[in-house]
């Protein structure tokens, strides 16, 4: 899967910061923020994006309620989201991939292994061969 611009969102400003020199200066991506999930939900239905990295724990509409809103939304249903979270027991892992994410990535994140982490986990493996 060919990256160009990733929406990262994360209610915590310092995560937020990190995360998207990570992103940008690493991985070489354009990098929008989003502080919530509403703030996510109307950020990618104004820009077109090739991934979400989306907070699991949010005040008000956590990851979850927001993975949903943008599978229902013409412009995100099809769009890779993959939760970056420290939730990540096997049991809560299947159910973030049951619900519709296509990957998790734990929390903390390394900032120069973030970009490498999200390609693997958003490119089928038949690419990644």
């Amino acid at each position: 899967m060919h990256i160009e611009t990733v929406l990262l969102v994360d209610d915590d400003p310092d995560i937020r910061r990190v995360g998207e020199l990570s992103l940008s200066k690493v991985g070489g991506w354009e990098t929008l923020t989003a502080g919530s999930g509403d703030d996510a939900l109307r950020v990618s239905a104004s820009h077109p994006v090739d991934v979400i990295v989306l907070d699991m724990m949010m005040p008000g509409r956590d990851g979850l309620s927001t993975l949903e809103a943008l599978r229902a939304a013409p412009e995100t249903a099809d769009t890779p989201v993959v939760f970056m979270t420290a939730k990540v027991q096997r049991g809560e892992v299947q159910s973030y991939l049951d619900a519709g994410a296509n990957g998790v990535i734990a929390k903390p994140f390394d900032p120069m292994t973030l970009p490498d982490e999200l390609r693997r986990v958003v490119t089928p493996r038949t690419e990644q061969a």
